[in-house]
């Protein structure tokens, strides 16, 4: 999936950072998404099945983004995913927060990271 030679050859957006600080940064984001989830599951409320739904479009949204990008490499395409996953997960987030303030604040990380990316994308969209 991942071409590295069609990556490297693309402009790269100002502030863009080194490669080797997305695995990192990831696996401490999914540990954050799930912690969240899991504190969502496990706390008192009425009508929670939005916020699993909401949970569950931003999940398959993120996982549909790489092989966009990377696979079809296609940055439009890949664009206007992450545009609805900042969408979905802000949804996200006031849903969980309205049934519990940790599960919705353990969240904020991972929307600053992608509203990051969103600026990387479009970065890369214009630029290439």
């Amino acid at each position: 999936m991942f071409n590295s030679e069609w990556y490297n050859s693309l402009t790269r957006p100002f502030l863009a950072p080194p490669d080797w600080i997305f695995a990192p940064v990831w696996s401490i984001l999914y540990l954050l998404m799930f912690g969240s989830l899991a504190t969502y599951i496990f706390s008192y409320g009425e009508n929670k099945l939005l916020g699993y739904l909401y949970f569950i479009i931003q999940l398959c949204l993120n996982f549909l983004w790489s092989p966009i990008f990377f696979g079809a490499r296609n940055i439009g395409f890949a664009l206007a995913i992450i545009i609805v996953l900042d969408i979905f997960v802000i949804l996200t987030i006031r849903k969980f927060y309205s049934i519990s303030k940790i599960a919705g604040i353990l969240l904020i990380p991972y929307l600053i990271w992608i509203i990051f990316a969103t600026y990387l994308n479009i970065g890369y969209f214009v630029l290439n």
